[in-house]
């Protein structure tokens, strides 16, 4: 497998995503809806259309990410007062506590998964994962936040 880092990367991930998804669910949460919360906590409010762009999904799947979010208090949505098409999506006060408590547990796991790793090999994966192509329509531009 040293030939085909791919592979490392796919089983090494898939292992560490179950202890993400364990993590995650301590706190009731399944990985979309920590996700999402996550980069609304990050981003502010932002636009619906914008932030299905982020999250690299289907529209439905935002939205159905965003219904169990509204559901449980985590998120609010509105409609943009300067264009009714458009929904605004926010981290409620309720999610921004939750996801104070997660990033604590993440950090756990992070810490131990990366027990055997330098801080600056943990830097050096950090700036290699981020320049991944991992869709196929990447352009590298972020959202501008419009939509």
């Amino acid at each position: 497998m040293e030939d085909l880092p791919v592979l490392t990367l796919a089983f090494q991930g898939h292992l560490a995503g179950t202890r993400v998804r364990k993590a995650m669910a301590e706190h009731g949460l399944k990985p979309g809806h920590g996700h999402v919360l996550m980069v609304l906590q990050d981003q502010g409010a932002v636009g619906q259309h914008c932030l299905t762009e982020t999250l690299g999904v289907d529209k439905s799947v935002t939205v159905a990410l965003l219904n169990d979010l509204e559901r449980d208090g985590l998120a609010e949505r509105r409609r943009d007062p300067a264009d009714r098409r458009r929904h605004i999506v926010e981290i409620s006060p309720r999610g921004t506590a939750l996801v104070t408590e997660l990033r604590t547990t993440l950090a756990a796991v992070q810490a131990d998964l990366f027990r055997n790793l330098a801080p600056a090999e943990i830097d050096i994966l950090r700036s290699a994962l981020a320049r991944l192509h991992t869709t196929p329509d990447d352009d590298g531009s972020p959202c501008d936040g419009q939509d």
